[in-house]
């Protein structure tokens, strides 16, 4: 029987942990490369065999079952051995967000209470000031640094190469917890969503069956692992497909991401809307959209989430490149993905797509009252991708998760066939004079201005207007326009009370590591200075 068949057997059963998935990979396709980075070649054997060793170091610093280890790193090799060495003890994973300065650090590691750190080499000052500052921290661990100017430090590999691998793995139930995840916390603190074993296979297993991944297919990754989605999609659906993950450091240059496409035959693309923005208007050369282009682009699909795909860019991105991009979405707290377009199937623009099989999804109103199809509410998901809730905060995950249900605090539609419409979030829609309006649909109909490159729509308070729309919008390059043209445009598409008070003219608009517009920056500068005027 052959390896592929072998693997679509096994996942059509549930794995118990994600530290099995591995040992079957690493059981079943030994000296296939699971991560390529740069000229280097992980195989599935050396990962198992390296995160093994790793973990019988880490056991002799103390890290057992249920504790907590931080992990403060770029996209690497030793971001995914690391991973998976916590994972081997039965402990639990806590990523820190690459960018996040020192302080940003310190309360995560102090809120997860972690005594185990390991990063990438330029955090080595901040970690050395965190080992001093932070009670619950004994040991930091990093990697390609020099061990005479920081002899406090321990050596990743030569933990891995002076350590026999760990006898036998920790006993791992699926309700387990594997990551805990911090959010990026627009208001507050961040708060830790603890995802268990159960929860990210059940995601993958549900992005498998949509997506028809199999051990053929090849990923990349240059979306920071440290995020839900990258660390999912990127890493655990290619571990649990038994193919191999093309990792970057970082995005740019992007001409080595393009290239890297064709060198390593990239089946499986996965981005965020900014990508594909981009993609959307490059101009290609007529080979790559003739009868040759899978010589060239072996893509065979793109997945866009992280945040919203405006309402134009797909289509023309299919016509251009003849792939298709699959928008989906999900939130941390959903390990991430909740929906997703079918591959093979209707794919309506504008849509997050169906819910994965074992997610079920319900829209409410203020009351927590099931709404019609087609009715906007909040939308609710349900299923075993839902975490177990955040870390040491059961009020907070009381409040979120009722019966079952997790409160996503975004406004939604569902149409008559199931597909799935995001309409903003809660917090952001603008009450007008006592009229809804949801920033989404002002944004859909400035997309539709061939000039304008990125939008977005805030509601702020004016002193005499009461709530008001304000628009944003980011040109494309050497394109013109102004305020008058773009507001009677909008005044022909949209009732007069939905057309903004102003549009505001942008070099960018502020974002977060996953493209994300961050809409609550742009509201705190206008009520900060728009009507002190």
């Amino acid at each position: 029987m052959s390896i592929s068949r072998l693997l679509t057997r096994k996942t059509r059963r549930e794995f118990k942990d994600l530290t099995e998935v591995l040992s079957y990979q690493a059981e079943y396709s030994p000296s296939k490369p699971f991560i390529i980075f740069g000229q280097k070649r992980i195989t599935f054997k050396e990962l198992d065999f390296s995160a093994g060793r790793l973990a019988a170091f880490l056991s002799l610093q103390g890290v057992a079952k249920g504790d907590r280890v931080c992990l403060w790193m770029y996209n690497c090799p030793e971001f995914v051995i690391s991973y998976f060495a916590i994972l081997k003890l039965g402990a639990t994973v806590v990523p820190i967000n690459n960018m996040f300065k020192r302080e940003e650090a310190k309360y995560i590691i102090e809120d997860a209470e972690c005594g185990v750190l390991l990063f990438s080499p330029e955090k080595i000052e901040d970690c050395l000031n965190l080992n001093l500052r932070v009670a619950s921290l004994d040991k930091i661990i990093s990697f390609s640094f020099s061990k005479e100017v920081y002899p406090e430090v321990a050596d990743l590999y030569e933990a891995i190469d002076n350590n026999e691998v760990l006898g036998e793995k920790a006993e791992i139930d699926p309700d387990d917890l594997a990551e805990i995840l911090y959010t990026s916390g627009t208001t507050g603190k961040p708060k830790g969503a603890c995802l268990s074993h159960k929860n990210l296979i059940s995601n993958v297993e549900d992005c498998r069956v949509i997506i028809r991944a199999t051990a053929k297919d090849t990923f990349i990754c240059f979306l920071p692992l440290f995020h839900s989605f990258a660390s999912t999609v990127c890493m655990l659906f290619p571990l649990y497909v038994g193919s191999s993950t093309v990792i970057f450091r970082a995005i740019r240059p992007f001409k080595r991401v393009l290239r890297s496409i064709r060198k390593n035959r990239i089946t499986i693309f996965v981005g965020v809307p900014s990508i594909y923005s981009l993609l959307k208007d490059m101009k290609l050369p007529w080979i790559l959209t003739t009868l040759l282009r899978p010589l060239f682009i072996p893509l065979r699909v793109c997945i866009s989430g992280a945040a919203a795909l405006p309402v134009n860019v797909a289509p023309v991105f299919e016509r251009k490149l003849k792939v298709p991009l699959l928008e989906g979405y999900g939130l941390t707290e959903t390990s991430p993905v909740a929906t997703l377009n079918p591959l093979r199937g209707e794919r309506k623009p504008g849509s997050i797509g169906l819910a994965l099989p074992s997610v079920e999804l319900k829209v409410v109103n203020r009351s927590g009252e099931p709404l019609e199809r087609g009715e906007i509410g909040e939308l609710l998901i349900k299923g075993p991708n839902v975490m177990k809730g955040y870390f040491k905060m059961e009020q907070a995950s009381a409040e979120v998760i009722e019966k079952g249900f997790l409160h996503t605090g975004d406004l939604a539609r569902i149409d008559n066939q199931g597909y799935v419409y995001i309409e903003g979030r809660i917090k952001e829609m603008i009450n007008v004079r006592g009229l809804n309006v949801y920033p989404k649909e002002i944004e859909d109909v400035l997309y539709q201005l061939t000039f304008v490159k990125e939008a977005a729509v805030v509601g702020v308070n004016h002193p005499k207007k009461g709530e008001v729309p304000i628009g944003f919008v980011v040109l494309k390059d050497n394109q013109t326009s102004d305020s008058g043209q773009i507001l009677k445009f909008l005044r022909e598409h949209l009732a007069p009370f939905k057309v903004p008070l102003r549009i505001e003219f942008r070099d960018n608009l502020p974002k977060n590591t996953t493209g994300k517009i961050l809409k609550y920056v742009l509201k705190q500068q206008l009520e900060a200075a728009l009507f002190s005027r």
